[in-house]
């Protein structure tokens, strides 16, 4: 089964939930700074991440093949991904095999090589992999957790990410995940506030619901070692993208002084490599691909194989808001927790805030995967206008 194009489509935009919903209590936490980034030492972006983060619009991706089948996947960063794809990827797959997956993939990465597959270009490897998948679940008829191998458990066990604790705990969440406020460039009254911040949210959540903290990137060594011993009443289940993702020097310091301390990273981290690389060194606990960015499940079924071997823990980045995340984590043996991301208001609830039609939300704590053929994300992505007309 040929392909016949590959290209990039506009996807509908989607109405903003924010507190003037009807059942908001109060403002999301999005809804204002800080939040600890790698630009948290320049006081011009400091106060809140989305002043400086990219703005690019997603975009979709379709694989088409010979009998008219359409395979679908959801790329991002907008204009220079889908660019990558349309210009580049998308005319040297022409005429493949759409089913031979692993050779798709491997032929974008080796192409990728006079730019390198990282950054940009991964995202672009993740989109046409995902659609391939979509479309190899649409031709057989099966999802895509069943063409995997089937599901791996009868449901997915999720932790919440975000900075309204309380309305996690009450949603039935058995984990939750701070975004970390402050950083170096904040000295000590930072570590006082984040200390104050994780010791509020276990008050709230009491003893029995995990916490962790995302870090992302915002830190160095010593404010990591820091901050981990001033946290210790507090049973922090890991530390998360403490360091910059391609300082794997500095992560290795960090685990030679925090042995103690669970250490989890790799959602900035692009195709195998790195992942091989952390496992081999034991460099961190928790692997965190994601699914979106690594290059798709092509990848991750990889990455997933050399942790299982080495006893090293898989819980990809927010694979629980996306249907490839979904089904990667029901078909793919070695994968843990879920991670769902909120950032809607507290009260709204996580099935209206949704932005992806035919992609399941939490319910108690849990999702069940769609059974649809393929992701089964209900998009008429053939009916949309061209991305980059």
């Amino acid at each position: 089964m040929k392909i016949t194009a590959i290209r990039t489509v506009r996807l509908p935009p989607q109405p903003a939930i924010g507190a003037d919903h009807p059942d908001a209590r109060r403002p999301s936490w999005l809804a204002d700074g800080p939040v600890a980034n790698p630009m948290t030492g320049y006081p011009r972006y400091a106060a809140y991440r989305p002043s400086w983060t990219p703005t690019w619009p997603m975009f979709g991706c379709l694989v088409e093949v010979e009998d008219g089948t359409v395979g679908f996947a959801v790329g991002q960063h907008g204009r220079p991904v889908a660019a990558v794809i349309e210009d580049f990827l998308g005319p040297r797959l022409i005429g493949e095999d759409a089913l031979a997956t692993e050779r798709c993939y491997d032929m974008a990465v080796r192409m990728c090589a006079p730019f390198g597959a990282a950054g940009l270009a991964s995202y672009a490897i993740s989109a046409i992999d995902l659609a391939l998948w979509d479309l190899k679940g649409k031709v057989l008829g099966q999802p895509v957790y069943a063409v995997l191998g089937g599901p791996t458990r009868d449901e997915l066990e999720c932790y919440a990410t975000g900075g309204d604790p309380d309305w996690y705990a009450e949603l039935g969440f058995r984990g939750v995940k701070l975004p970390c406020r402050y950083g170096p460039a904040d000295g000590l009254d930072g570590i006082r506030k984040n200390v104050a911040q994780v010791a509020e949210a276990r008050a709230h959540v009491g003893d029995d619901i995990e916490i962790m903290l995302d870090c992302w990137m915002a830190f160095d060594v010593d404010y990591t070692v820091r901050l981990a011993e001033a946290l210790r009443p507090y049973r922090v289940r890991w530390l998360e993208e403490c360091l910059p993702s391609a300082d794997l020097l500095s992560h290795a310091e960090l685990r030679r002084r925090l042995p103690w301390q669970p250490l989890a990273t790799g959602e900035h981290w692009f195709g195998v490599a790195p992942f091989q690389y952390a496992v081999a060194n034991r460099l961190v606990d928790i692997l965190q691909p994601d699914i979106s960015w690594v290059g798709g499940i092509t990848p991750l079924k990889r990455i997933c194989a050399i942790a299982e071997a080495a006893g090293v823990a898989v819980m990809p980045h927010a694979p629980g808001n996306t249907a490839y995340g979904q089904h990667a984590c029901l078909g793919i043996v070695g994968i843990g927790w879920t991670e769902f991301f909120v950032g809607s208001p507290p009260g709204v609830a996580l099935a209206e805030a949704a932005r992806a039609p035919g992609v399941p939300t939490p319910v108690d704590g849990r999702i069940t995967p769609s059974a649809a053929p393929g992701f089964g994300v209900e998009i008429n992505a053939t009916e949309l206008p061209a991305f980059l007309s």
